[in-house]
């Protein structure tokens, strides 16, 4: 019986979305954002040197047909990337009202948006004044820090050593639909701040808020704030049945990698796997070993966007791509005849682009295991069905199989 594994590289956009012009950062548009363009044509200028050398090397993932998507998408250049692809390729768009995380894997996982999110303007303060105090009341402190958008990395190290002074949390927002609390692990206590991420999320969700996020941080002044591992997400709950719930209720196995649990909220997910990129992949090697036949084995790999996308670090992306590409490399002989593996994004986060949001943008659609050619310009709902279509379970969403 046939096994699907799909790998969202988070954020991992490849432009020539059409509606870009009505996205933005601050006040530019993301018209002309294309993360991996632009990553790659910053290396081959000798631009991302940090940590390596010369023009962006991902030889698997060409293999498999980035270049040919990117070219397909986009039709911008793409230094280095020429091999004839070995695998099913093309270029997926997004109709969700968003190029945020929910927006983007419910599309993957078969259901578009119903309705359209609730951002926060950006101004300071950006938060109304009753939601504050309820955050405020649930901590337990006299206030909050922060009220704005901000870098995640950047206020941590702006108001760090203030949150350690007077206790009180860290909000902020971001042009996503999100609402963010960062707090100190130690000195506030992981518990506390999950306790209080869980308490406010009924009340965001009710405003149509996709998400509020913990961020926990260590540090000090003297040697800095840096996040840690131990983010969760309390998204709001698909309204409709998903992917993973197609694939349950067809009596399969459904194993979640990484952030897919709290995007899903669990639902449709018999197992969960978190922890860093690196450890990720190897949860990713032990499901090719281990997952049953028939399973749907979902995984999110976050660091190429929380770590080098909204900081704006080309070459930490770079990098990040190049070890992303490299135990591919390992990782594809050891799927088993009739496995597919899918590789494709939520959106992109172009680190050469003003800002430090996510960009619109199409996104690559890879597939390992089956007879190499093109499947076009395709809809994220069209990964679903398609899974769907290579696992032999009934799909309800309104995309098409391109298999």
């Amino acid at each position: 019986m046939p096994r699907a594994f799909v790998v969202v590289m988070d954020s991992v956009g490849i432009g020539g979305a059409a509606d870009a012009g009505k996205f933005f950062n601050g006040d530019l548009p993301d018209l002309g954002a294309n993360t991996l363009a632009h990553i790659a044509q910053a290396c081959a200028a000798g631009r991302a040197e940090q940590g390596r050398s010369g023009r962006l090397q991902l030889p698997n993932l060409d293999r498999l047909g980035l270049g040919a998507a990117m070219r397909l998408a986009s039709s911008v250049p793409f230094p280095g990337f020429s091999a004839e692809p070995q695998g099913r390729w093309g270029c997926a768009k997004e109709a969700s009202p968003g190029k945020d995380t929910p927006s983007g894997h419910w599309e993957l996982a078969g259901l578009v948006v119903p309705w359209d999110w609730h951002y926060f303007p950006d101004t300071a303060p950006s938060f109304p004044a009753d939601l504050t105090a309820r955050v405020a009341a649930l901590a337990g402190t006299e206030g909050v820090l922060g009220n704005c958008h901000a870098s995640g990395t950047v206020i941590i190290n702006e108001l760090g050593e203030r949150h350690l002074q007077t206790g009180w949390p860290i909000c902020y927002t971001s042009a996503d639909s999100v609402f963010q609390i960062a707090a100190h692990e130690e000195a506030f206590g992981l518990d506390r701040l999950l306790t209080l991420c869980e308490a406010i999320a009924p009340e965001l969700h009710a405003m149509k808020v996709g998400r509020v996020i913990a961020r926990p941080f260590i540090g000090n002044s003297e040697e800095g704030f840096s996040r840690t591992t131990n983010r969760r997400d309390y998204a709001i709950a698909p309204p409709a049945p998903v992917l993973t719930n197609w694939v349950q209720d067809a009596g399969r196995k459904v194993h979640a990698i990484g952030k897919i649990g709290d995007i899903f909220t669990m639902s449709g997910i018999d197992t969960l796997k978190k922890g860093s990129d690196a450890r990720l992949m190897e949860h990713l090697f032990d499901a090719v070993e281990e997952a049953e036949d028939g399973s749907l084995t979902f995984a999110n790999f976050v660091e190429f966007d929380s770590l080098y996308g909204h900081t704006r670090d080309i070459a930490g992306y770079a990098r990040a791509l190049e070890w992303f590409d490299s135990e591919l490399g390992r990782l594809l002989p050891r799927l088993r005849p009739g496995d597919m593996l899918l590789l494709t994004a939520d959106h992109g986060n172009d680190p050469s682009w003003p800002g430090s949001d996510h960009t619109r943008e199409q996104v690559p659609v890879l597939i390992a295991g089956l007879d190499a050619g093109p499947i076009g310009q395709v809809k994220f709902v069209d990964v679903a069905a398609s899974v769907a279509a290579h696992l032999n379970v009934p799909a309800q969403g309104a995309g098409k199989s391109f298999l």
